[in-house]
């Protein structure tokens, strides 16, 4: 399938109308009757960055205009917050919209409400032979693979790679992942808040009265959450080896998941609100770059190529000067990803 470009001209009505247009111009490859699964991610609890519903409806509409049934998924995740398992997931999706009845389809926790709903499939990689994804994974006839390109803390860029990697992990793929990655203070920008402890979800981090907060590394999973939410910034990554291993290893769950899925999906990437961090994070998002429209296909390494172009190579960087993002597209060809 050819890539297809829809701009917008950055209003709202013209963003759905350009999501409209490029669901006129794919070719979805589906039989009437087959269940379909939309993996989007619809915001952390507190994130104002996530895509509104309204653009997911617009894909469950095309689908159900074609006889298909869809429906929308997502995994639960590492760290504490509003989706850390399947339940407090579901509640989030549906305090931020992202219901069966303003969407017309069901809302699901792939990985199942207690996060054991998961299979192993092959991978064959450097870093991983086996990956362990949501079950359904090879249970479902097709994928629309919907994702908001935008800035991220560890990999310089989220798109359609790593919306497959992360969105089909299990919690404990997640943390294999992420297990290079931990915290290391800066003392002069520390204001013994506290933060870190609150919302660490291991217990890693301590603070005493009056003290810098320390972090137990071997209690560490890696899910960066205290770096994230930091309020002054005082904490940045301290790579178990190096950023390109996190990327690789991105990469290589996704490359795996895509063996399985990549004759049956199809794949859009969203520009528009494109902030400098992902969903994952509270608060207003710091947006990098203009709305430009939509983007759709079938190779999710072209798909993202095609969205770093558009929104500027320089764009990204600026965003994440320190983190070497091109590891995502320079590994995808060494482990022929196709």
């Amino acid at each position: 399938m050819a890539m297809h470009l829809s701009l917008t001209d950055g209003t709202n009505k013209g963003n759905i109308s350009a999501l409209q247009d490029l669901l006129t111009k794919l070719e979805l490859p589906f039989q009437r009757g087959s269940t379909v699964g939309i993996k989007l991610h619809w915001g952390e609890k507190g994130n104002c960055s996530f895509l509104e519903p309204v653009y997911a409806r617009e894909i469950v509409h095309r689908l159900l205009s074609q006889g298909c049934k869809p429906f929308i998924f997502d995994t639960s995740v590492l760290y504490s917050g509003g989706r850390h398992n399947g339940k407090d997931a579901l509640e989030t999706a549906a305090s931020h919209g992202f219901t069966e009845e303003y969407l017309g389809c069901p809302v699901v926790i792939a990985d199942g409400l207690d996060g054991r709903d998961i299979i192993d499939i092959p991978a064959g990689f450097r870093h991983f032979k086996t990956v362990q994804v949501a079950s359904l994974t090879d249970k479902t006839d097709g994928y629309v693979i919907f994702s908001h390109f935008k800035g991220h803390l560890a990999a310089g860029f989220g798109g359609a790679i790593k919306n497959i990697s992360m969105g089909f992990a299990s919690r404990a793929q997640k943390q294999r992942m992420h297990s290079d990655v931990k915290p290391i203070l800066r003392q002069i920008k520390c204001t013994r808040c506290g933060v870190c402890v609150e919302v660490c979800p291991a217990g890693a981090a301590q603070i005493i009265q009056g003290e810098y907060p320390t972090y137990d590394l071997d209690l560490c999973i890696g899910c960066a959450q205290c770096i994230a939410q930091c309020p002054e910034m005082a904490l940045r990554i301290l790579w178990g080896s190096d950023n390109d291993t996190f990327q690789e290893k991105l990469v290589e769950t996704a490359a795996a998941v895509w063996k399985i899925i990549s004759s049956r999906t199809v794949l859009i990437n969203a520009m528009i609100r494109i902030s400098a961090e992902c969903d994952c994070l509270p608060g207003k998002p710091d947006i990098i770059a203009d709305d430009i429209g939509f983007v759709g296909g079938t190779d999710p390494v072209a798909l993202d190529a095609e969205s770093v172009s558009l929104v500027g190579a320089d764009v990204i960087t600026g965003a994440h000067p320190h983190l070497s993002w091109q590891t995502q597209f320079s590994h995808a060809e060494k482990i022929r990803f196709f």
